[in-house]
């Protein structure tokens, strides 16, 4: 751990007091307030200050200094970027640069949100094992109709693909919506949603595997479950983001600490729709059909590959500097 000496943070100090200034002087009008020498000061400023971040968040003891420094930093950012034009080249170098800037930032959430649905799987699976009739509430009627026929409640999609993409997808935009806004009740509406997510995976999984029905169910989820899954989880993990703001402030007030915290969130939360939508078209065309099972395997695969590629490959420097 780095110990920073008050020489270093009386050195730098002028700088931060700086670009406060400058922040400040642009205001509600954002780089309309600012001269041409100022707008270049503010830009080489924010990089300097934005170095300067890195070198506190190595010590402990200036937690609350790099609290401010990064506050004013988000300040800077939004009003040097938000005149940008939104374009879909952005909106892509977003995608590929930004958001998994943003996933690792969020990970410890990310986990937490991964381990409330396990618990609620391994939960609901030993549950099922011990006995079979603790999944006929989670799993209602209909789905416990179709495991006790042997038949998949999923070939109906088949006949109606269209139609049923867009209400899957519509479906899967609310569970995921409900996990993301849960975080306004403290945090437990996400808690509860994760966990009864992982009830239902559960209980499926162990009610197919008794009846003889494990291929065909694990086949279905694999291709879309391979990105749907984690779409959920990772809307799970920044309502909890934005339930933490809401009980731990910290060192900031609580309206601060929830403006904070929704911000996280939200930009957490955009990543998810892209892989909701390839998820939506997986479950209407894919997953139910006749396709052979070590295809679908592969292509669940596959794209959950991709994903973790997108979210943990090393970054070039000067994206993060575009980010930071």
């Amino acid at each position: 751990m780095t110990v920073l000496s008050n020489s270093w943070i009386q050195k730098r100090t002028p700088h931060w007091d700086r670009l406060a200034a400058l922040v400040a002087a642009a205001g509600q009008n954002r780089l309309v307030g600012l001269s041409r020498n100022e707008l270049q000061e503010l830009a080489l400023l924010y990089r300097q200050v934005a170095s300067d971040l890195s070198t506190l968040r190595q010590d402990r003891t200036s937690a609350p200094l790099a609290g401010r420094i990064n506050h004013l930093l988000a300040r800077a950012h939004h009003i040097i970027y938000s005149s940008r034009k939104s374009t879909w080249r952005n909106f892509f170098i977003f995608l590929r640069d930004g958001y998994p800037h943003i996933f690792r930032q969020q990970i410890l959430y990310v986990f937490a949100s991964l381990v409330i649905t396990l618990v609620g799987a391994v939960a609901a699976a030993a549950f099922t094992l011990a006995n079979p009739r603790f999944a006929e509430p989670i799993l209602g009627p209909n789905v416990i109709n179709s495991i006790a026929h042997h038949e998949m409640w999923t070939r109906s999609i088949v006949s109606v693909a269209p139609q049923a993409a867009s209400g899957i997808m519509t479906n899967n935009l609310s569970v995921s919506f409900f996990a993301f806004a849960g975080g306004l009740l403290f945090g437990l509406g996400s808690v509860y949603l994760l966990f009864v997510n992982g009830l239902m995976v559960g209980a499926v999984g162990v009610a197919c595997q008794q009846a003889g029905m494990a291929v065909p169910l694990w086949s279905f989820v694999a291709p879309h479950g391979s990105l749907e899954l984690p779409a959920i989880i990772i809307a799970g993990a920044a309502g909890l983001r934005l339930g933490h703001g809401m009980l731990f402030p910290g060192m900031y007030r609580w309206k601060d600490s929830v403006a904070n915290a929704g911000t996280d969130a939200a930009h957490l939360v955009c990543g998810v729709i892209p892989l909701l939508f390839i998820a939506g078209c997986l479950e209407g065309f894919f997953s139910p059909s006749s396709a052979p099972v070590a295809l679908k395997f592969s292509v669940g695969g596959v794209l959950f590959l991709l994903l973790l590629i997108w979210l943990f490959r090393p970054l070039p420097r000067l994206a993060l500097e575009r980010i930071e």
